[in-house]
């Protein structure tokens, strides 16, 4: 670890309580299909949040806490955030939004640290949650077996930069080049999306007597043509045979009976250590990635001013998506949910900026509420 003076800032709020001011709940602003919060604070600087909607629900879903991360009096302090990529409905994702950032401060208290540990058992007890809800709204509400989400977290604390990621949501750092001469872009989430070559050879490897654990269909390649992810939250259809039956929808049973989880919700694992080089974090749902590219998106947030800059980021992937069909953003901006997801996903962006100067402010905000929709299932 480093002492320099910015490391040392960036490790004081995971420890000491101190003097904070207590923010409560915030809310952001909504415009049609978007919300947004320009900019806010956290223990070790801003952060700027948007979400836009595609689909007839909203299935992004995604947060960002900041203070005390355990329940100890003089506990670990930090910021927490999460972005929630549901399929298939709402219902995982929401449920990962209310329930996992309490896991974590469960385990963080137990085992009197963050850790790799920590986060890990935070990811499996929010899956064995969620399977619990299915179970018991199985005969009422069957489809539930077959929703799912894709979960990123980052927990900055104590001069560290923890990354879990399940499914192909994607966090990038912004790091300031020699000579402050631009920022260079650099990816700390492994993404677990079947169409790289590598995450096929993972499911083909724990599935050797499977010659069709993954095929290409429609031009892409899916699990059991199903499903392009190969570890998320939820999607109990695909990890315990007692759902692979009526009266969940045929489209989602698969012909052959299996033994072992075909999808997996263990979260890969990384730790970065805060350099005084690093400037921002961009976390984001795949729709973000799907029209911009990393050092596209950096590029933005190094060139713009810090107030709305995730609505910046947001608004340039739709203009890129509306280019993609020959039309203007004007004309895609009136599209109404569920239509507008044939030109894009809802997409979920929280940018993070890392400062030197402590805000040592405590509060919890959700991304999306307020935007229309109904919930299907009651959790």
């Amino acid at each position: 670890m480093n002492n320099n003076s910015y490391l040392g800032g960036m490790v004081k709020p995971c420890w000491n309580r101190g003097h904070g001011k207590l923010v409560g709940v915030q809310n952001g602003r909504t415009d049609g299909l978007l919300w947004y919060k320009d900019l806010g604070s956290h223990v070790s600087g801003e952060f700027s949040m948007a979400v836009v909607q595609a689909n007839n629900l909203l299935e992004d879903h995604s947060q960002v806490e900041s203070g005390q991360l355990d329940s100890r009096k003089s506990g670990l302090f930090g910021t927490f955030i999460g972005v929630y990529d549901g399929h298939g409905g709402p219902e995982a994702a929401r449920f990962v939004n209310k329930n996992l950032f309490s896991n974590l401060k469960r385990f963080a208290t137990e085992d009197e640290e963050m850790s790799k540990d920590v986060i890990r058992k935070s990811f499996l007890a929010t899956e064995e949650e969620f399977i619990s809800v299915v179970r018991d709204q199985w005969r009422m509400s069957s489809q539930i077996a077959s929703v799912g989400t894709c979960c990123l977290v980052g927990v900055i604390c104590n001069g560290l930069i923890y990354i879990a990621n399940a499914g192909d949501s994607r966090v990038v750092l912004g790091r300031s080049e020699r000579g402050g001469r631009g920022v260079s872009a650099i990816q700390l989430s492994e993404e677990h999306n079947v169409n790289r070559e590598s995450v096929r050879d993972e499911l083909r490897a724990m599935h050797p007597d499977d010659p069709k654990i993954v095929v290409m269909k429609h031009k892409v390649w899916r699990v059991k043509g199903l499903i392009q992810v190969s570890r998320s939250i939820g999607d109990a259809y695909l990890k315990n045979a007692e759902f692979n039956r009526s009266p969940l929808l045929p489209r989602f049973r698969l012909p052959q009976p299996f033994s072992k989880p075909i999808l997996s919700p263990e979260p890969s694992i990384s730790i970065h250590e805060v350099d005084s080089k690093d400037k921002f974090l961009i976390f984001a749902s795949d729709g973000l990635w799907e029209h911009l590219s990393n050092e596209e998106a950096v590029n933005i947030v190094y060139s713009y001013p810090r107030s709305g800059i995730a609505r910046r980021l947001v608004k340039e992937a739709l203009r890129v998506a509306a280019k993609k069909r020959e039309m203007r953003y004007s004309d895609l901006k009136k599209i109404e949910s569920g239509v507008r997801r044939h030109f894009h996903d809802d997409i979920t962006v929280v940018v993070v900026f890392l400062d030197p100067s402590l805000i040592n402010s405590s509060f919890s905000i959700k991304g999306g509420v307020g935007l229309p929709g109904p919930a299907k299932f009651c959790m």
